[in-house]
């Protein structure tokens, strides 16, 4: 697997060449050969920094029920927050990764193979990203990030 190489300030990535990505910090990337439509989701190793260390993953999406981009289909929990997790495909969810079950840290720890969320028989969202695309919209989130933090410290 290709990946393209970002760093900004303190954050540094590599996130996978062919995967779309969307404006919300999650990847999408088709499942291999005899599993036509099928692809997987996960967080992005943005996502994840910012929730940091993840204990649980439950959907409240049955199998086979349809699915649409922006609609919430479940949660996940960290030491520090639960966050809710949200649909960037359209089509049908096929289920949740079901190692989360033993080891929901998988999601930090290998995001972009092992540590996907959950998969749908369908296509990404229309306003999903390529690779160039998404690096730029993170460039542009953490030079934001960085300016809210530098108005506060002048505030504070």
């Amino acid at each position: 697997m290709d990946f393209v190489r970002f760093k900004h300030a303190r954050f540094s990535a590599r996130f996978p060449a062919t995967y779309r990505y969307s404006k919300s910090h999650y990847w999408m990337a088709p499942v291999d050969a005899g599993e036509e439509g099928l692809w997987r989701v996960g967080f992005t190793k943005f996502a994840t920094r910012m929730l940091g260390e993840l204990v649980d993953a439950e959907f409240k999406v049955e199998s086979g029920g349809e699915v649409e981009p922006g609609q919430e289909i479940g949660w996940v929990e960290g030491f520090k927050a639960a966050s809710d997790v949200f649909c960037v495909m359209q089509g049908n969810f096929e289920g949740k990764n079901p190692a989360l079950d033993e080891d929901a840290c998988i999601i930090r720890s290998d995001p972009y193979l092992d540590g996907w969320l959950y998969a749908v028989r369908g296509v990404p969202e229309s306003e999903s990203l390529d690779v160039e695309g998404y690096i730029k919209l993170l460039d542009e989130t953490i030079t934001r990030m960085q300016a809210q933090q530098a108005d506060q410290s002048k505030a504070g």
